[in-house]
């Protein structure tokens, strides 16, 4: 006991606030710096974070086929998901087999066929009295557009090297979708005890959400690029299978893939003569049109309601953030958010 008559174990530390209300505000500063200090390890590792988020896009594509072949066949899980994945392996090979070849030999073409035509645009510019330094319009681009085109050839050669990643994505969703209670139950354990329920409920919602989206954006991928292939086949336009695997490919990022995409079908259509290029434009048109009036509202909006100007901005602020994985992510993100949100509304409180 101390000359007081107190235990000093028992005291109040110096350090420790003595009123409840200083005792508040000192446990919500900690409550805000804990989220900034997530908030800044997040934003360290944001490009891991978005490679797993990925893998559990492509787990919802792997959970949403062996569910749907578990309608036709009762056989185990782990049976049909393997199926699902040994399935998609033999279509990608298959693909690489028959069509590989031929679409390196368009991708090379596709390439000399560009050159050619920013050289007519750099010449064309100058007959109108645009100056056009001498050169390559790609370098004179580049004056002007402050790199921006060099940034473009930066995350395609990103896309394209990134093997690694498209491994690791692809392990990721097929443990992910082995097993996905496993993971919903580890997430659950980070919760308290009474909100695992509910955390539950929104972790099933967010899954059925995520595969519905994917379903949807999928059958539109597929939709357009057929489109896309098949009229530019008709109208003579050269590498059109090359311009509809990459249209279809585009379309899983909304906006900028299609901008893209209608630049490089535009180009190539002007290659091959006025006529075909203005039977392009008016293809390219007319396949905007049926994405964003039939395919949009009939598929992807019964999956998930996004507001357009919700998307637009959430693409742009992970373009900026993250690049090109962030907008070809952004989509799914903002519906998973939106998921959550509506789950923590009043009405659903109960």
């Amino acid at each position: 006991m101390s000359e007081a008559g107190q235990n000093p174990v028992e005291t109040p530390s110096p350090i420790e606030p003595r009123s409840a209300r200083a005792r508040g505000t000192t446990e919500t500063a900690f409550i805000w710096l804990g989220i900034a200090s997530l908030f800044w390890i997040a934003w360290q590792l944001s490009h891991a974070l978005l490679l797993i988020f990925a893998g559990l896009v492509f787990a919802a594509g792997l959970q949403a086929g062996a569910s749907v072949l578990g309608k036709v066949w009762k056989a185990s899980h782990g049976v049909r998901l393997s199926f699902v994945v040994l399935a998609f392996a033999a279509l990608v090979l298959a693909f690489i087999a028959f069509a590989g070849l031929s679409l390196a030999e368009q991708a090379q073409e596709l390439g000399t066929t560009l050159q050619n035509q920013f050289g007519r645009l750099a010449t064309t510019a100058r007959e109108y009295g645009i100056h056009v330094p001498k050169g390559d319009l790609i370098a004179a681009a580049k004056a002007q557009l402050g790199n921006q085109l060099g940034l473009i050839t930066e995350y395609v050669g990103a896309a394209i090297g990134g093997l690694g990643s498209l491994l690791l994505i692809v392990t990721l969703g097929i443990y992910f979708a082995a097993d996905p209670k496993l993971y919903e139950s580890g997430v659950e354990w980070l919760t308290p005890q009474a909100s695992r329920e509910k955390v539950g409920a929104t972790i099933d919602e967010m899954a059925h959400v995520l595969r519905r989206w994917l379903a949807g954006r999928l059958l539109t991928m597929v939709i357009e690029g057929s489109f896309i292939f098949v009229g530019l086949a008709i109208i003579g336009v050269p590498l059109a299978g090359l311009l509809g695997l990459v249209a279809g490919l585009l379309a899983f990022i909304p906006t900028l893939g299609a901008i893209i995409s209608g630049a490089l079908i535009i180009l190539v259509g002007f290659s091959a003569g006025t006529t075909e290029g203005l039977w392009a434009v008016g293809l390219y048109l007319t396949v905007q049109l049926l994405e964003g009036n039939v395919l949009t509202p009939l598929i992807e909006k019964r999956a998930v309601d996004l507001a357009p100007a919700v998307v637009l901005a959430a693409q742009l602020l992970f373009g900026v953030l993250f690049g090109l994985i962030g907008v070809a992510l952004a989509d799914p993100i903002i519906a998973l958010a939106k998921v959550a949100l509506e789950k923590r509304s009043p009405k659903n409180a109960e």
